[in-house]
């Protein structure tokens, strides 16, 4: 009996052993129904709890399945005007993705032949079954209508991304894994094209860290505004949102619902306002820190936290919160570019280099603002309530500006440090680093010697000749390097004449030339 409870219900023996179509296929019906239950059984239950609902339960059906599809991304009808609605729930549609991630990957681990179509193609086959289902189901006449053929492909595109990347976390020797894999080395070759002082060997992966790094910054300071505001509009707002709770336990559950499903799109917004270039809540609006101008605005907990029309003032603050959202990666680069993260023998990076991997990561924080910003938006009706959301090209252009400002000098700064504040160069342009060795590994009391050896003995007076012209202060240092690179190579040209008269006592010669 044991035995039996412990085996899976859709282990059916296949050919040579292997999972058959069918349970994969039933993988991906279960995930979809899963996803829709997460959404339905909320909806029944308000309907139930409403005293005097205006929709049977067709209808309450026919809600639940336009959030699911609004989860995907999909678009949906509204009302009699078939007005658009666009504006999806992130966190709705985190859910979905994940959902779909450990689907792929669950059938990517089962063991066993299988024929080409098994695996994710059958795990997406049986989501889009479902999906059409839902669809069709929420065509027909209500409150909210599907459009039947953009609701499917935006369904089948999220399903088959998100099931393909699950199946490649498992199994990374597919073609789709050589396809990314492809990718990612052209994107890593364009640096290969620069000139050799311009390029960061290696600093992809520390491009990558730098801008997520940042892009997590910047997602922590849209949340700090978020709850902010949240907190000052319960302390000296008035309660405004607070008010709009006050409508019964069925009404002041569905806004609670809808408030944290669309939370991570007001975090997003939150992002956005600090960048500077703001939001819009429908046409001719804008929310952002230089100043406010609204109108009428739907009853809604969050938009009961927008700040009050006017100029901005003390909220010119908030532009702070981009500038400490740029240290960290500033940290990050320039450790890397002193050579504390590089491939073995690749060695510390040149200041362009340093330069040009800042500007890489913010064109890439850029370019993940801009989505994210276009994803977080969208339609609430026709007309005037048609844009909400950030402008996606001034929230990239925004955020790729603020990390360049404080990445490339924030980097180079970081990576003078770990060099070293001294900074002396060998005589074929090398910096030395503090400990007085040349990249090669020989020492700069070593090379003097041995230029004394060669040249004969090394007159300090002279400009020209011995380690004046062997160790040299590095070009573009400050005043703290011309007054020290003296005193070092004073103490260097010491070491070199006291070690060649300990050779020259001791009976060796040097190399001749």
């Amino acid at each position: 009996m044991t035995q039996l409870m412990g085996r899976p219900l859709l282990e059916v023996p296949g050919e040579l052993g292997g999972r058959p179509v069918l349970a994969d296929l039933l993988a991906g019906v279960r995930t979809a129904l899963v996803g829709l239950a997460l959404v339905g059984v909320p909806v029944l239950g308000l309907w139930i709890a409403t005293p005097y609902a205006d929709s049977d339960a067709a209808g309450a059906t026919r809600l639940a399945g336009a959030l699911w599809l609004l989860g995907h991304g999909a678009p949906v009808l509204r009302g009699g005007a078939d007005a658009p609605l666009t504006l999806t729930p992130l966190l709705l549609g985190a859910l979905m993705v994940v959902r779909l991630y450990r689907a792929g990957a669950g059938a990517a681990s089962r063991r066993g032949l299988r024929s080409r179509w098994g695996g994710p193609v059958a795990v997406w086959t049986g989501y889009c079954a479902v999906a059409v289902g839902v669809v069709l189901h929420c065509a027909g006449p209500g409150p909210f209508r599907s459009r039947v053929l953009p609701d499917l492909l935006v369904v089948g595109l999220l399903a088959g991304l998100s099931t393909a990347a699950g199946f490649r976390s498992v199994r990374p020797e597919t073609a789709f894994a050589r396809f990314l894999r492809s990718v990612a080395v052209g994107t890593g070759s364009w640096f290969d094209r620069l000139p050799p002082g311009w390029r960061p060997v290696g600093g992809m992966p520390a491009v990558c860290r730098a801008a997520a790094a940042a892009g997590a910054g910047l997602v922590a300071a849209g949340g700090l505004l978020v709850a902010g505001a949240a907190v000052l509009d319960a302390v000296t707002g008035g309660g405004r949102g607070m008010a709009l709770l006050g409508r019964g336990p069925a009404a002041l559950s569905g806004l609670l619902l809808l408030t944290v499903l669309l939370l991570p799109n007001a975090v997003l917004w939150g992002a956005a306002y600090a960048l500077g270039p703001g939001f819009e809540v429908g046409a001719g609006t804008l929310v952002s820190p230089g100043g406010t101008e609204l109108g009428a605005v739907p009853e809604f907990p969050l938009f009961a936290l927008l700040p009050q029309e006017g100029p901005g003032g003390w909220r010119l603050a908030v532009l702070l919160l981009p500038l400490l959202a740029g240290l960290v990666p500033a940290v990050l680069l320039g450790r890397a570019a002193a050579g504390r993260r590089s491939p073995v023998g690749a060695g510390p990076w040149t200041p362009a280099a340093t330069a040009v991997a800042a500007l890489a990561a913010a064109l890439l924080l850029g370019a993940g603002a801009a989505a994210l910003g276009w994803l977080s938006g969208g339609a609430l009706a026709a007309g005037r309530m048609a844009r909400l959301g950030p402008v996606p090209w001034w929230t990239g252009l925004a955020a790729a500006g603020w990390l360049a400002a404080v990445a490339v000098p924030g980097a180079l700064l970081v990576r003078h440090r770990a060099l070293g504040p001294a900074g002396v160069e060998c005589a074929d342009g090398v910096e030395c680093a503090d400990a007085a060795v040349c990249a090669d590994g020989v020492e700069c009391a070593d090379a003097v010697e041995q230029a004394e050896t060669v040249e004969g003995p090394v007159d300090a007076r002279s400009p020209a000749g011995g380690t004046a012209g062997l160790v040299r202060p590095a070009p573009g240092r400050g005043v703290h390097a011309r007054l020290t690179v003296p005193v070092r190579r004073r103490a260097l040209e010491l070491r070199a004449r006291t070690h060649a008269l300990v050779r020259r006592l001791s009976g060796q010669r040097g190399p001749t030339g």
